[in-house]
């Protein structure tokens, strides 16, 4: 598992006419997009072109004017830019049909050859054309091997349903007086008006209709075809999931090189899959998602080894025209991420406290040394132990009440949770338990290896009718106990741009910064972000950033909503809630 068919040393050989060729025809299909659109709301300009699609005029390729014709060429123009190679295929064989028919129409028939609009749409067609085969290197990426099957099954199944729909509306809306029609009859003439606006009608003097019908039944026809395309078209879903023996390797790596990255165990998460550079000391971790392919954090293993494994991740990315990205690479791992052609964003700070340095004394802890006592007042106690050092029987309840205490249905994280809690590989792992003055269990928190010295938070759960203050009250004992499970430092949540509240609020800061530091205040209401950064900045931590590496800024709403879906907090659209793929939480 692991392995790729595409390396480096055989990526294509991208010429500079074969990459022009490629632009052409994508911006081709772009404009022909805008101009079907403008033509949709612009009437008499829509009509205009309409009329050189009759009589003896002819218009370029895919340009037809309207919204169904805008949706074609933006999904042809969408799946070429992703330069996927069924899309290359189908544009050609119906650019080369229109430009054989073009071309019979103007040797065959004299009055064709009159018109200047029809010498220009035949020149224009045959540029995309000569376009398509110039830049045919560029177009690589492979789809899913289950898509005609799937595209078929759309198909098939979309028409017997849509055609129901446009019976069932016609048998409704029927205004017809003086005729009977029958359900073959109406069934008929759904399927004419799927087909066609302006299908012959006249065949079945019973059915009367309002236009607004006819538009709804060709739109639902339009959906069904745009369907049918993407089936067609969609990249490859998944790959192979980290395998038994690729956890062995990972650990063995982590083992080695575990200290460098404080995210390095979520590597171990089950629902990724992973890539190994040529001499196996090195490993990119990673999950496809909405034709995303998002690495997590830095390359396991040896750095030396890294450039070898984010090639061949890389190569496979572009081979499935999926749009690369990382998400909470480190300054290190960043820079050698942005070194083979990635751009880097900022996205935050993880706080990190050195528990040798750490103290509660002085004026600047007083208010987190009072929570803590106030808490210990009321007869909180925790216990810290290993994983591997808390029996079966106990360990199950642990698992029990961590379900019990969980905010909703879906387990959140992907760059920093491991997803899974009490497996038997992750004896490492520590667990704290906090338990009132009766000694019922109130809250628990579970932190995973960081190399030898070092902890990174990894889940926290406490049961909601607990005292205010007991996470921090659990953070300050794993700190000030740090030595009972033989540690140095901890790392604690991500704190996403830290950087625009803590400049944002200084004297003299930029009226850019204060209007950037107000809306993410605006949106922390939902999403908390503000109210993660002052939960540790209590600890006076040291702050370390980490970055989102991306390849195309055009790609960055595809990405924003890739990794928000791999983090848990958006579903699929437009699917059935058991149909989204959850991250796997592996119990013991």
């Amino acid at each position: 598992m692991g392995e790729v068919r595409l390396s480096p040393d055989e990526d294509r050989t991208r010429g500079r006419w074969s990459q022009r060729g490629a632009a052409y025809a994508v911006w081709y299909l772009r404009a022909v997009t805008f101009i079907n659109f403008l033509s949709a709301v612009w009437v008499s300009f829509g009509n205009d072109i309409r009329r050189h699609n009759i009589a003896e005029f002819f218009t370029p390729y895919l340009l037809t004017a309207g919204f169904a014709s805008g949706v074609f060429s933006l999904f042809f123009a969408v799946t070429m830019r992703r330069r996927k190679r069924a899309a290359w295929i189908l544009n050609l064989v119906l650019a080369g049909l229109f430009l054989v028919v073009f071309a019979l129409a103007l040797v065959v028939a004299p009055e064709f050859r009159g018109h200047g609009q029809n010498w220009f749409s035949f020149a224009v067609t045959l540029l995309f054309v000569v376009a398509l085969l110039v830049g045919r290197k560029e177009f690589y990426a492979k789809g899913d091997r289950s898509n005609p099957r799937l595209a078929g099954a759309v198909a098939l199944g979309g028409l017997l349903v849509t055609s129901l729909l446009a019976a069932l509306l016609v048998t409704v809306a029927n205004t017809a007086h003086n005729g009977h029609s029958t359900f073959p009859e109406r069934w008929r003439y759904g399927v004419m008006r799927l087909v066609s606006i302006a299908a012959d009608e006249s065949r079945i003097p019973g059915i009367v209709t309002p236009s607004w019908v006819n538009v709804v039944i060709n739109v639902m026809s339009t959906v069904l075809l745009v369907l049918v395309l993407w089936a067609a078209f969609r990249s490859v879903r998944s790959t192979d999931l980290i395998t038994a023996e690729d956890e062995e390797r990972l650990r063995a790596l982590l083992a080695r090189q575990g200290d460098r990255d404080s995210l390095g165990y979520f590597a171990l998460r089950r629902d990724k899959s992973v890539i190994w550079s040529p001499s196996g000391k090195a490993a990119v971790t990673y999950r496809v998602v909405g034709g995303v392919s998002l690495a997590s954090a830095d390359p396991i293993g040896d750095p030396e080894a890294w450039p070898g494994a984010i090639d061949l991740w890389l190569a496979e990315a572009r081979s499935h025209g999926w749009a690369p990205a990382v998400m909470g690479a480190s300054e290190e791992g960043g820079t050698i991420y942005a070194r083979h052609g990635l751009d880097a964003l900022e996205l935050g700070d993880e706080a990190i406290v050195d528990t040798g340095e750490f103290t509660l004394e002085g004026r600047a802890m007083r208010t987190v040394r009072q929570a803590y006592n106030r808490v210990k007042r009321a007869g909180y106690t925790v216990r810290i132990r290993r994983h591997e050092d808390i029996p079966e029987a106990e360990m199950d309840r642990l698992l029990k009440l961590a379900d019990d205490w969980r905010d909703g249905e879906t387990e959140r994280g992907f760059s920093m949770a491991l997803g899974r809690l009490g497996d038997p590989g992750d004896g490492r792992c520590v667990m704290l338990e906090c338990t009132d003055a009766d000694g019922e269990l109130r809250a628990l928190l579970s932190f995973v290896p960081w190399g030898t010295k070092g902890l990174s938070l990894d889940l926290m759960r406490r049961d909601r009718d607990s005292e205010n203050g007991l996470m921090e009250f659990m953070v300050l004992e794993m700190i000030q106990r740090a030595k009972e499970v033989d540690v140095t430092q901890v790392s604690l949540n991500f704190a996403m741009f830290r950087s625009v509240f803590e400049r944002g609020a200084r004297l003299g800061a930029g009226p850019v910064l204060r209007l950037w530091r107000s809306l993410l205040s605006f949106f922390s209401r939902w999403w908390q972000i503000e109210s993660l950064y002052r939960a540790n900045a209590k600890y006076r931590p040291i702050w370390e950033p980490r970055y989102m590496l991306f390849e195309k800024s055009t790609d960055l709403l595809r990405i924003g909503i890739a990794s928000a879906r791999a983090e848990g907090f958006l579903e699929a659209p437009g699917l059935p809630k058991w149909l989204n793929r959850k991250h796997l939480e592996t119990k013991r």
